[in-house]
C-alpha cells in the first residue's frame, strides 16, 4: 500500500497515526538501532527521513538501514534538491506555500523533476505550511521565509485551500524543528474543516497530551522528531495513545 493511500484511508476512517522523523545528522548507527528496536512492537506509519540542513550526507545509509531491517515505509522529507536518493519508498514533494520564496515554491522542484520521474518513487505533491511556534527554526532561516503567525488561523486556512485548488494532495503544517509548542488546536481544526485532504502535523509535540490534542483537532498524522531524539521511549507512549484513540 502506498504511503498516500495510507493517509487517505486514515482520513476516510477518521483514524490517526504517527510517524517518526529521522534527521540523518542526529541519527548515528546506534540511534538508528534504538529507534528500530522500539518500533518493532509498535510500528509508526512511516519513517520520514530528512532535514533542512544536512552536513553528514548520509541519507542513503540511514534509508538503507531502515529498509533492510523494517517493513515500515521510508519517506523522504527533503530540505532541497540536494537531499534526494532513489531508494526510498516515497517522497513528500514539498512546496512551501506559506512562503514567497520562489526557490521553495517551484525552483527546487524544476531541478528535481527529471530525477524523480526516473526514480520509481511515489511522489506526493505536498503543500508545506510553516507556522510560527515560538522560535525561529532552521527551516525558516534556510528557506528565507516568514512563517504564518501562530494566532492567525485565517491565513492558514486560505493558504491550505489555495494549495488544494492548485492540485496538491496533502497539507503538512509544521512548527519546525525545535518549535517551542505545537501548532494550536484552533488552527489545525480550521484547516481540517477547510480542505478535503489529509492533514499532517509536525513540530513541538513532546508528550501524549499534545499528541492527543493534535489528533482531536483533526490531524490525521502527527510527525515527531526532536522529542524522540531526546526520549526514544516516547515512541511506545505514542503508539499506545494512538491505538487507544482509534479504538474509541
Amino acid at each position: 500500500m502506498s504511503f498516500y493511500t495510507t493517509l487517505a484511508r486514515l482520513r476516510q476512517k477518521n483514524h490517526k497515526a504517527f510517524a517518526v522523523l529521522i534527521d540523518p545528522d542526529n541519527c548515528d548507527e546506534q540511534a538508528c538501532q534504538r529507534i528500530l528496536t522500539l518500533t518493532q512492537s509498535c510500528p509508526p506509519a512511516a519513517f520520514l527521513i530528512g532535514g533542512s540542513l544536512l552536513t553528514k550526507r548520509n541519507i542513503q545509509e540511514v534509508n538503507d538501514f531502515f529498509k533492510k531491517h523494517s517493513s515500515v515505509p521510508t519517506v523522504l522529507f527533503p530540505g532541497n534538491s540536494l537531499h534526494l536518493i532513489s531508494s526510498a519508498d516515497s517522497i513528500l514533494f514539498l512546496s512551501l506555500i506559506s512562503g514567497r520564496n520562489p526557490e521553495f515554491l517551484i525552483g527546487h522542484h524544476v531541478v528535481s523533476a527529471p530525477f524523480l520521474k526516473q526514480s520509481g518513487m511515489e511522489v506526493i505533491p505536498t503543500g508545506y505550511m510553516l507556522v510560527d511556534c515560538g522560535s525561529q527554526t532552521t527551516v525558516s532561516y534556510m528557506s528565507n521565509t516568514t512563517p504564518i503567525p501562530y494566532n492567525n488561523k485565517d491565513i492558514a486556512t486560505c493558504t491550505a485551500m489555495a494549495g488544494e485548488l492548485l492540485g496538491l494532495k496533502l497539507i503538512y503544517m509544521d512548527g519546525g524543528s525545535g518549535a517551542v509548542k505545537p501548532i494550536s488546536s484552533e488552527m489545525i481544526r480550521a484547516v481540517k474543516q477547510a480542505v478535503d485532504l489529509p492533514v499532517v502535523l509536525g513540530g513541538g509535540v513532546r508528550n501524549v497530551e499534545q499528541l492527543l490534542a493534535c489528533y482531536q483537532a483533526g490531524a490525521d498524522l502527527v510527525v515527531v522528531g526532536n522529542a524522540i531524539e531526546k526520549n526514544p521511549d516516547f515512541i511506545k507512549e505514542m503508539a499506545e495513545a494512538t491505538k487507544k484513540i482509534n479504538e474509541n
